[in-house]
């Protein structure tokens, strides 16, 4: 099974791999019946969630909603310390992702953006390089694992903070690996070559711990959070997250 996610996650094209996942996913769903894991943002229980990722991590993926660890630790971040639920706001959420796209459209207060520059699931194709809205536009920004993809990182940055309001917020999540300072080479073009550097053949960079550092550069605010250190190891347990991961929160410079 891990060899087979590790294969399909390596090699199928991305925007595919979004379509088919919920159909794929329901016959696992079926298979992994039990309640020793819950998933909070759909609410459903398993004997453990699925193997993920290109060396596949056990107990990761719901395979009902297809959120993965990082996915269920934002809503609960999201649920338990900001008003992203219950407050008026304009968002704008870079490559979303399936297992938020839905519950969010939903959610009457929000006036949901949806956007990038392939996936099926956007409703605005732009190359966030160049966001086509006003200065001041959007209260939240979401854009997880979308920066180590992108060609100049602290332009795109820049462009966050040119739309967010005054009082705005987002959350940009991206790999961060224990290494000082972030790798980055531009004369590295083959596909196998930046996933042996960088970790993934369409990743140009590896940010390092100076991740933060880095985006402040571009002029937007960066906070580290540890959320995930507040909760109880039984709700750690429970939910599956990751114990060591840091929500990147952006300001408005």
């Amino acid at each position: 099974m891990k060899k087979v996610i590790s294969f399909v996650i390596r090699f199928v094209p991305r925007p595919l791999l979004q379509t088919i996942s919920p159909l794929v996913m329901s016959f696992f769903a079926r298979m992994n019946k039990g309640d020793a894991v819950s998933c909070p943002v759909c609410g459903n229980s398993y004997s453990k969630f699925l193997p993920y990722g290109r060396k596949a991590r056990a107990n990761a993926l719901c395979p009902s909603c297809l959120a993965l660890e990082r996915h269920r630790l934002m809503w609960l971040f999201l649920k338990q310390r900001t008003t992203f639920f219950s407050k008026k706001l304009k968002v704008l959420h870079i490559a979303p992702e399936h297992c938020f796209i839905d519950r969010f459209e939903k959610l009457p207060n929000l006036e949901y953006v949806t956007a990038d520059i392939e996936s099926p699931l956007a409703k605005v194709k732009m190359d966030v390089h160049d966001i086509p809205f006003p200065d001041n536009s959007f209260d939240v920004i979401f854009c997880n694992h979308v920066l180590e993809h992108v060609t100049d990182d602290l332009k795109v940055c820049a462009e966050f903070n040119r739309v967010l309001r005054q009082d705005g917020w987002g959350i940009l999540q991206s790999p961060v690996y224990n290494i000082p300072t972030t790798l980055q080479d531009d004369s590295i073009t083959d596909a196998a070559e930046r996933e042996r550097v960088f970790g993934q053949r369409d990743h140009v960079r590896k940010y390092g711990l100076d991740y933060a550092a880095r985006l402040r550069k571009s002029g937007i605010l960066i906070e580290e959070n540890s959320f995930v250190k507040e909760l109880a190891a039984e709700e750690v347990e429970k939910y599956a997250l990751p114990k060591e991961e840091i929500i990147f929160m952006c300001k408005k410079g």
